[in-house]
């Protein structure tokens, strides 16, 4: 007699969107912050990230200070709240690249074949190749500091992702009856391409959105702890950890803990969504 399932198939769907659900919830949060910590500092509820309190440097957490300050006066609390800004916009400017370009040229080289989809073929799976975060690196000390840069940086990593599984995704529709009978009526390739594929081939696309949106905020974090990225004076909780690993030697435990756990919490939120869309959108993981 076989053993009991671990996993009914009405229990693994609640469990995917459980995972939604609580992935769901904690990015919210953080997308909030992101958006009304400038009306909280306009309306005078938190201090602005960019005044030094000069007559309070690593004061402890209290009631004037909820997360306490750092070594050169700033106000933890504020950095923590507007470190959600630059995450949520590196997140949003270099998955947005990295789908506009890997996307179309997925399609576009499964589609065409030959020598066109060879040379992006061989050029994309170099690319692949390549670790993620050294690549980063190494643009974004290139391309020098600034938002767009280093979104830049970060997409130039993911675009082969989005090309391989598109690619391979339009390789294997292409062949379907009903795209043979759009090219037997006349349909140009772009309206193929438009109209008939496009909808079949980019089903996995936010599975994978979300998990490199995840790695995104790890890699903006590590180019602000090796003093790359964004300008130093701009609030980035990985400029912050850098700013405050003295400070762990010392006993001086806030000026770390909270853009730490800040970080550390959207990344798995992020994961969450990735995951339990993955296990939505794929009925073989149930």
């Amino acid at each position: 007699m076989a053993g009991p399932l671990l996993f009914t198939p009405e229990q693994s769907p609640s469990l995917s969107r459980r995972l939604m659900g609580l992935g769901l919830a904690m990015t919210g949060v953080f997308i909030a912050v992101a958006l009304l910590a400038p009306l909280a500092q306009g309306l005078g509820l938190i201090a602005d990230p960019q005044d030094l309190l000069s007559n309070l440097p690593l004061e402890p957490p209290g009631w004037g200070c909820w997360f306490g300050t750092n070594i050169r006066g700033y106000d933890v609390f504020s950095r923590t709240l507007f470190g959600a800004q630059a995450a949520l916009k590196i997140v949003f400017l270099s998955t947005l690249l990295a789908v506009s370009i890997g996307v179309p040229l997925g399609m576009i080289s499964a589609y065409l074949g030959g020598r066109v989809d060879k040379a992006l073929l061989f050029l994309m799976d170099t690319l692949y190749t390549l670790p993620g975060l050294l690549l980063s690196i190494t643009l974004a000390f290139i391309l020098g500091r600034g938002l767009l840069n280093v979104a830049v940086a970060v997409s130039i990593a993911y675009i082969p992702q989005y090309y391989r599984l598109v690619r391979n995704q339009t390789a294997s529709a292409k062949t379907e009856l009903y795209i043979e009978a759009a090219r037997a009526l006349g349909a140009p390739p772009r309206r193929v391409l438009s109209r008939y594929l496009f909808l079949n081939v980019v089903q996995s696309v936010p599975v994978l959105l979300t998990l490199n949106a995840a790695d995104a905020i790890l890699i903006l974090g590590g180019l602000g702890f090796l003093g790359l990225g964004l300008p130093e004076e701009t609030p980035e909780w990985g400029h912050a950890l850098k700013e405050a690993l003295p400070d762990l030697s010392t006993g001086i435990w806030w000026t770390t803990l909270f853009p730490g756990l800040a970080l550390t919490l959207l990344v798995v939120g992020l994961s969450f969504i990735g995951e339990g869309l993955s296990e939505w959108l794929n009925p073989r993981r149930r």
